[in-house]
């Protein structure tokens, strides 16, 4: 095939790829955020702090959750197997989190609270190291968990959008190294 016609697939090829939406992949439609959610760093991860706590019972917000995520972000727990040293991670929607955790959250109540954050920025990107401790329930005197949530953050001009949530909680990792808040004390809701 002459260059100049291999060429010239290839280019109607990529134009394809590019202008045809791909029927597989819908995107998510977003909810409206509350301006205030979206402002700024520390605002967004109090928002998702806040929504996912909450008693036994109590619903929570998931419609403010929806909103403050890109329609791609991914949350992203991960674990290890203390007895074998194997460990895995499992990507899913913000929307299959709702569907997924929403009804433990509200059945065995769930409150985290921020102990401690590394926080890096540089242009339109933000990442944040932010150690949690975990409670069943607001009167808890005692976390039953901590973790580490890697956030990784960007603003469009407009507003903060959470792209990913990955994390991993002590219990399959270990303890909370002292960079990242391990020598604090434990930070009640």
């Amino acid at each position: 095939m002459p260059r100049s016609i291999s060429a010239y697939l290839t280019v109607i090829a990529l134009a394809f790829l590019i202008l045809v939406p791909a029927h597989a992949q819908e995107t998510p439609v977003v909810p409206d955020p509350d301006p205030a959610d979206v402002e700024s760093v520390d605002a967004i991860i109090a928002a998702v702090y806040e929504v996912i706590s909450g008693e036994a019972g109590e619903e929570r917000n998931w419609d403010r959750f929806l909103s403050l995520f890109h329609p791609q972000a991914k949350l992203i727990p991960s674990g290890c197997n203390p007895d074998t040293g194997q460990c895995g991670l499992n990507f899913i929607t913000p929307a299959e989190y709702v569907e997924r955790a929403g009804p433990v959250l509200m059945a065995d109540g769930f409150f985290e609270t921020e102990r401690h954050r590394v926080e890096e920025n540089y242009g339109s990107i933000a990442h944040v190291f932010s150690t949690y401790d975990s409670f069943y329930s607001k009167s808890d005197t005692e976390a039953f968990n901590a973790g580490i949530n890697s956030f990784q953050i960007f603003n469009d001009g407009r507003r903060w959008w959470i792209l990913n949530i990955h994390w991993q909680d002590q219990n399959s990792a270990g303890p909370i190294p002292e960079a990242y808040g391990g020598d604090l004390p434990v930070q009640k809701y």
